[in-house]
């Protein structure tokens, strides 16, 4: 696996990750009872987002680090996957 598909990989792997971890602590200015005057009650109070970035970049790193070694370490190929789900040989 190239540096470049490595990257790649880091970074789809990256935006999914962050999607799934966005919602996690998050509590709407609705909850917490003191809704900003011109924003919608469902707007977060603290978002976190540095801190939601950092745990988003970690994850990544070790998803993309065990998906470069079943490629690159331990010979797995697109086949071999699409064998195991299911999809066309």
């Amino acid at each position: 696996m190239s540096f470049g598909a490595v990257i790649a990989v880091y970074f789809v792997t990256w935006w999914v990750v962050l999607f799934a971890v966005l919602p996690f602590g998050t509590h709407t200015q609705d909850e917490a009872g003191n809704v900003t005057l011109g924003t919608t009650s469902s707007a977060p109070v603290h978002p976190r987002l540095v801190r939601k970035a950092i745990i988003t970049s970690l994850v990544a790193a070790v998803i993309a680090g065990a998906i470069w070694a079943a490629f690159d370490r331990y010979g797995v190929t697109l086949a071999e996957i699409a064998a195991v789900m299911g999809g066309p040989q």
